[in-house]
């Protein structure tokens, strides 16, 4: 298996909704077939019915929703971007986790959950400069296995 990512698909309960909330963001994205798609960077995000997505991958979901043990993060230019993000969220409807804080790392970060409570960081990290197309690259940490 090459090590990459594709597709990250959120299972959301209003497709709409969650349409709205992103492009509030500033995402721009198609819908086919009731799912929508977002180009992001290298990979897509994709929005679909959270029962449709649990069904296609043949699993139950008792819809309790709460914290899934997993984060999708952005990480921006500027301790200033981070704080003019989460502000863009919570204008569209997101709630804040973490209010923008320095970090151990030295860096600046909050984080906050869209409104089906999928969690986004948003992050400045010295550590991993941005291209001018916003990809990162991992750094050399020195370390091996």
């Amino acid at each position: 298996m090459e090590q990459r990512i594709s597709l990250v698909t959120l299972g959301v309960t209003d497709v709409a909704r969650a349409r709205a909330f992103y492009e509030h963001l500033g995402w721009q994205g198609q819908e086919v077939e009731e799912t929508v798609f977002f180009q992001a960077g290298g990979l897509a995000v994709v929005l679909w019915g959270r029962d449709k997505l649990a069904a296609d991958a043949g699993i139950d979901d008792p819809g309790t929703g709460g914290f899934g043990g997993m984060t999708l993060a952005q990480n921006v230019r500027s301790r200033a971007e981070v704080d003019e993000v989460i502000a863009t969220a919570v204008a569209a409807g997101a709630e804040v986790t973490k209010p923008a804080r320095e970090t151990f790392y030295g860096g600046y970060a909050g984080y906050f959950t869209d409104p089906d409570g999928h969690v986004w960081e948003i992050a400045w990290n010295p550590g991993f400069p941005l291209a001018e197309d916003g990809t990162i690259t991992v750094p050399d940490f020195g370390t091996t296995g």
